[in-house]
């Protein structure tokens, strides 16, 4: 008999598949965020495969993005959380600096750089900064 979901079946609800995860702002942790991404993902896969195979890829490249950037601008831990919803995956980082992020001109004779935020307007359907007294909070709603 088989165990898939059935077409009658409705998606997960944004519940079930709703995880933070706590860094305290180490290199490292760029790759740790990225792992911790990948379980997330690993588990709601399980349930509800992604649309297409690069949204997996596109999540992954986004949330080491961001973590890339706070290890690199934002002193002191930050938290990634993760969350399905309805037709995606909304993705939270906070930190602990209040300045917004701006695009900035890519410079290859300059070592690189400048790509990341353009990157992350162009793989995500939406993108947003909340700024508070403590820290920011960057939403990045992706397709899955």
């Amino acid at each position: 008999m088989a165990t898939g979901r059935r077409w009658d079946e409705t998606p997960p609800s944004e519940d079930t598949y709703d995880q933070a995860f706590s860094f305290p702002g180490e290199l490292h942790n760029v790759t740790g965020a990225r792992l911790a991404a990948e379980e997330f993902l690993c588990s709601l896969a399980r349930a509800s495969p992604p649309r297409a195979a690069e949204y997996w890829d596109d999540i992954l490249l986004v949330v080491t993005e961001l973590a890339a950037n706070v290890v690199q601008y934002a002193p002191g831990p930050f938290e990634l959380r993760m969350r399905r919803t309805f037709d995606g995956v909304h993705v939270t980082m906070r930190d602990t600096s209040s300045i917004r992020p701006e695009p900035r001109p890519f410079r290859p004779d300059a070592g690189g750089g400048g790509i990341g935020w353009h990157l992350m307007h162009t793989l995500c359907d939406q993108v947003s900064v909340v700024v508070t007294d403590t820290g920011k909070d960057i939403h990045a709603f992706l397709p899955w």
